[in-house]
């Protein structure tokens, strides 16, 4: 029981630090490519990097979630 418990805060851990990187690499009202002097656009639809990073975040969430969550039955 004890080994499950720490399971499961190890991979929050793991999972809390990959959700603070994604949110860091998506600034507020910027995407990747203004970042690097790109475009000046008023309105964009998230390509490439920047769309694998938000669905990645969205995953992370969930999963860390759901961590949390086992660790309460647990």
């Amino acid at each position: 029981m004890e080994t499950m418990n720490s399971l499961f805060l190890t991979v929050q851990i793991i999972l809390s630090v990959i959700i603070v990187a994604c949110i860091l690499l998506q600034a507020r009202g910027t995407g990747f490519g203004t970042s690097w002097g790109g475009g000046g656009e008023t309105y964009h639809t998230k390509r490439g990097v920047e769309k694998v990073v938000f669905y990645l975040t969205i995953v992370t969430v969930t999963l860390f979630t759901i961590t949390s969550l086992a660790i309460t039955v647990v």
